[in-house]
């Protein structure tokens, strides 16, 4: 997360937690999501199949230990569930569009149970303008 991103996560938060200005967090929260899918389709027009899947620090610490379709995987498959699940109460996007089968996908969590060279191997098998498609 850049300094950006951390600083409108931090304003959302402190803005969701108050009434009086709990309409303003929902519109610090859409800034933040717009940076995000500016982040995300800039990815996808600049990056190469194997850039989205390179995982160069495979052993370290939080997310340089992760490849770019895995952080947008994880990310978007939290935005699904929580948006569509927790807060409007129907079913997600990813399983009403069929976008496991579509994404080649071998999981529906997040991703969180895999591992280093699991997180490569995943990486690998999605098809990665499904998972542009999914994340729109």
């Amino acid at each position: 997360m850049n300094k950006s991103w951390s600083e409108l996560n931090r304003k959302m938060q402190i803005q969701l937690k108050k009434e009086a200005t709990f309409a303003d967090g929902i519109e610090t929260l859409f800034e933040l999501r717009k940076e995000l899918m500016q982040a995300a389709d800039g990815f996808f027009r600049d990056l190469s199949r194997e850039e989205f899947c390179a995982m160069p620090f495979i052993n370290a610490e939080g997310y340089h230990s992760k490849t770019v379709a895995y952080s947008l995987w994880h990310i978007f498959r939290i935005e699904d569930i929580v948006a569509n699940t927790l807060i409007a109460g129907c079913g997600q996007v990813f399983f009403r569009e069929n976008h496991k089968e579509c994404t080649n996908s071998p999981i529906i969590t997040i991703g969180n149970e895999l591992v280093k060279q699991q997180i490569a191997e995943f990486s690998r098998q999605l098809n990665l303008g499904e998972v542009q498609n999914y994340i729109h």
